[in-house]
């Protein structure tokens, strides 16, 4: 298995969904808080929890499509720390394209260095461990947001959002080789 290819194909789908979207809609995101994006995030990983325990789902967006908005909202989040808040609403598309790629090759790095380190153990879990990761990485921002940012020991929000990019990447790259539910 090739780990890094796996990533960029899961990914690819992430990148155009997220970039068609901001055609349609422009940098409507913009506008969010902190706090909203987590909440997007976490809407997504709850609706995967109540599906993975229900085993049953009456909307037809599957668990495929809620990875992959865990992971563009986790992305907006970080575009959204690095832009300030006086800054104009809309950006133009190539503008956007050009800070997601910056945050998924940030990502990508982060996951491979952790990869070598933890001998790419996410291979062996569950997909309900990705989602309980997920959640308590939010519940780590929720109180970050609380600490008005202030950590003593621990990384900040946007350590958070990359791990949480990469447990969804994991998710998808699981769905794919038949490990997990779609």
């Amino acid at each position: 298995m090739n780990t890094s290819l796996q990533y960029n194909e899961v990914i690819k789908n992430c990148r155009n969904v997220f970039l068609q979207k901001t055609s349609d809609y422009g940098t409507s995101w913009r506008v969010y808080r902190t706090i909203s994006i987590v909440d997007q995030i976490y809407i997504k990983a709850k609706r995967i929890k109540t599906i993975q325990e229900k085993q049953h789902q009456k909307i037809n967006d599957g668990i495929i499509s809620e990875f992959e908005g865990i992971f563009n909202y986790a992305i907006i989040g970080l575009i959204q720390l690095d832009i300030n808040d006086e800054e104009v609403e809309q950006l133009p598309v190539n503008d956007v394209a050009k800070r997601y790629d910056e945050k998924v090759t940030e990502a990508k790095k982060l996951m491979t260095d952790k990869n070598h380190d933890y001998g790419e153990a996410w291979r062996e879990m569950s997909q309900e461990s990705f989602i309980d990761l997920i959640l308590a990485k939010l519940l780590r921002i929720k109180q970050i947001i609380s600490n008005k940012g202030i950590t003593l020991m621990s990384e900040g929000v946007d350590a958070n959002y990359f791990d949480i990019m990469n447990y969804a990447a994991f998710g998808l790259i699981l769905i794919q080789e038949g490990k997990h539910k779609k």
